[in-house]
């Protein structure tokens, strides 16, 4: 799958669950707002001007919401911050609601693709009314109830596709049929209340854990500690930790879950205006400080993800298998505004311990896996690298990883 990136920014599960990579975080110390300065004032005049002149001269009868929206919209836009926007009270309502890891809509984790405009199916989720209705990863939608979509922003084609569980919604999906051409096929899938568990674990042969991770949300501090515990980490001989699909999520959580496999030291550098540096540690009482590590990353691995596979192979804690990933580095703060909607405003960038930074080209791992579609949808061989990239490696470190071109298992 091409690399994509989203026009939204980067939110998380706003009514379809989609790679997200929001990273809620905090500034070293509060700062009041600024007051508007002279020169401030001279820079603004213009755009006073313009509003007073529509209000006089303009012909029909003008929406004074939209001009706000329009307004507080374009300012944000136009600071070329991709990960930045504003919410309207409405959006900014479902975004609060999805951090409950319930939604309506179909199960999916999607992602925009920034040069075609098309909506990318990052996977559907288990159980899902998208997986029943037959869409599969990296399927690419057109078209929602007949409607081109691939001139609207992320929020604007979430808003068609989410509704009340039970209605009806038809994605246009770009499908190639056996002489290579490209169709639209119509598939038409029933919204449903949709509950996304923080993760999935089980046992896979020789003695090695598996557990996905799919968000770092809230729920999946105490998910992951009971994971650990219930796979006996410490004494397995080795664990995958997937954050394939995994957009990010909240700051805290993130650096809970470093904590678990890092017992002291440096987890994160975050860099703030006016040359403001915090270096994070490890907050003790790590869970599994010595179990062999994989983690596996993809494409749609955004943020807390990246800092998390980034950290644990600077810490010599992991090997990262998969692709490279999305390449986010800031920290976010959402701030609320008084007419109920909300600004996502960057506040710091993000570096691992090592300093490096993922932006704008992602974390490379160590070994690359490319994801092989055309084999048994049963066989994972992203997963079967993983598995064969733990063998060797001791207990509480990782080994030099070698580096090798795509692989297929």
């Amino acid at each position: 799958m091409q690399r994509i990136k989203q026009s939204l920014s980067l939110a998380v599960l706003v009514a379809l669950v989609f790679a997200a990579g929001v990273f809620v975080g905090r500034q070293p110390q509060s700062q009041p707002a600024a007051a508007q300065t002279e020169e401030d004032a001279v820079i603004f005049q213009p755009f006073w001007e313009a509003y007073a002149l529509l209000q006089e001269r303009y012909v029909d009868p003008l929406d004074q919401e939209a001009l706000m929206i329009g307004a507080l919209s374009g300012m944000v836009e136009s600071i070329g911050d991709p990960h930045m926007e504003y919410m309207t009270p409405e959006v900014y309502s479902r975004w609060n609601e999805n951090l409950s890891n319930q939604f309506q809509g179909i199960g999916a984790t999607v992602d925009q693709d920034e040069n075609t405009g098309e909506l990318i199916i990052v996977r559907p989720l288990d159980n899902s009314p998208a997986l029943g209705a037959g869409l599969r990863r990296d399927d690419r939608v057109r078209t929602v109830n007949g409607e081109d979509i691939t001139g609207l922003t992320l929020t604007e084609i979430v808003n068609l596709v989410r509704g009340p569980a039970g209605t009806p919604v038809t994605l246009g999906v770009v499908r190639t049929n056996d002489a290579g051409e490209e169709t639209v096929e119509e598939i038409t899938i029933i919204r449903d209340i949709i509950t996304l568990p923080a993760l999935d674990y089980r046992m896979l042969d020789n003695n090695i854990g598996y557990i996905q991770l799919y968000d770092f949300s809230f729920e999946a501090n105490n998910a992951l500690t009971d994971a650990l515990l219930e796979l006996d980490a410490n004494n397995l001989d080795g664990l995958v930790l997937d954050l394939r699909g995994n957009g990010g999520g909240f700051l805290d959580v993130a650096l809970n879950v470093l904590s678990m496999f890092v017992e002291d030291g440096p987890i994160l550098i975050e860099e703030f205006p006016n040359d403001q540096e915090l270096v994070e540690n490890a907050r003790g009482g790590a869970v599994a400080p010595d179990v062999p590590l994989v983690v596996l990353v993809d494409q749609a691995s955004a943020s807390a993800s990246e800092l998390v596979a980034g950290t644990l192979r600077d810490r010599e804690r992991a090997v990262v298998v998969g692709m490279p990933t999305f390449g986010k580095n800031v920290v976010q703060s959402v701030q609320e505004l008084s007419n109920g909607g909300a600004v996502r405003i960057s506040i710091a960038r993000w570096l691992t311990p090592e300093r490096i930074s993922v932006q704008p080209d992602g974390l490379m791992p160590d070994v690359m896996v490319e994801y092989d579609e055309t084999s048994d949808p049963e066989f994972d061989n992203q997963l079967e690298a993983a598995v064969r990239a733990l063998k060797g490696l001791s207990r509480g470190q990782a080994q030099a990883p070698i580096r090798v071109p795509f692989m297929r298992f």
